[in-house]
């Protein structure tokens, strides 16, 4: 009897590593606990990250954290990777990171105090860092854009290296959308040929969140549409030959689906060029929350048409299958 017992630890003790198996093969959705947004994607030395912002009542959204995985499953949290002690003239509202790594050096853009006017102090700032993981200091002792130019409030900034190696900096909240040409150290901006700082390039419909790519040879700029508590909130794109535009609106590939969540929308990718994979990292609402902060970062797969348009992104709770990135 023993012995039938034993097989029968076994059998059990199989199945359930089998399950677990099975299991981590599979991202599944959220990719990690906690109400975080905004999420944007990066890859630095074969290891994904994902930057999100902390989803809570301004006041509390003082801080960052970043989570690390080698396969898009399993996550590991870096807590508090920048916060407002290290930025004296950040006080709440931190928001949208975007990174970007050069010279050995990590840079994190971040929006903070969400300003409403010009005489506030708060805007986009940089912090910088020798690893992924921080710890993050500011890198200018003040905003880098502190200013609404063209319309756009100083939020939701994303930075774009072009084919020539030039960085720009993208951004905008409140229906506008600018680009501007970052110096070498990230200290300030490069002057276009016409002596303006700011170009505005915002297409039909854009809120915010703006994300930028190359694909064979074409410019992809794709932005957040709808209000970001309501279930329109979605993700909408357009095309160009140039990282100025024009862009005319295509139509909307990410957006929420209502037997699974609500509200997705400000996004990012993860791009894997040799094996041709497309991962868009997003924020979604899950169906039982009303709270507008009530927000968790997702991942699915993007894809294209033969004609290299965006297809339709199916939100799922699944997610993505176990990936390395090599």
């Amino acid at each position: 009897m023993k012995y039938l017992f034993s097989s029968l630890l076994l059998v059990s003790a199989l199945t359930s590593f089998a399950q677990d198996t099975k299991t981590i093969k599979q991202s599944g959705n959220p990719i990690f606990p906690g109400w975080y947004a905004d999420p944007e994607a990066a890859v630095f030395n074969n290891k994904y990250w994902v930057y999100p912002t902390y989803s809570a009542k301004y006041k509390e959204q003082v801080f960052l954290d970043a989570f690390s995985s080698d396969d898009l499953v399993k996550w590991k949290k870096h807590p508090y990777v920048l916060d407002t002690a290290a930025v004296k003239w950040a006080n709440k509202a931190m928001w949208a990171p975007a990174i970007v790594q050069k010279d050995k050096k990590y840079y994190l853009f971040f929006g903070a105090n969400d300003i409403q006017s010009d005489n506030e102090i708060g805007g986009i700032g940089v912090a910088v860092a020798d690893k992924p993981e921080g710890p993050y200091k500011d890198h200018l002792g003040k905003p880098l854009v502190d200013k609404f130019h063209n319309g756009a409030q100083p939020i939701d900034q994303f930075v774009f290296k072009d084919k020539d190696g030039q960085y720009y900096l993208i951004y905008g909240g409140w229906k506008h959308c600018n680009i501007a040409k970052l110096n070498k150290d990230f200290t300030g901006f490069l002057p276009f040929d016409d002596g303006k700082i700011f170009k505005e390039i915002t297409p039909d419909n854009y809120v915010e969140g703006p994300y930028m790519f190359i694909r064979n040879g074409k410019y992809y700029f794709m932005w957040s549409e709808g209000g970001w508590t309501g279930p329109d909130y979605s993700v909408a794109y357009a095309v160009s030959d140039s990282p100025f535009g024009p862009f005319k609106r295509v139509g909307k590939i990410l957006q929420q689906d209502p037997t699974i969540a609500r509200g997705a929308g400000h996004h990012s990718l993860i791009i894997n060029e040799k094996k041709n994979k497309y991962y868009i990292v997003y924020h979604r609402r899950p169906l039982t929350e009303t709270d507008g902060n009530h927000r968790e970062t997702c991942i699915d797969e993007m894809k294209f048409d033969t004609d290299g348009m965006i297809l339709p992104v199916k939100i799922t709770k699944e997610g993505v299958k176990a990936q390395k990135f090599k």
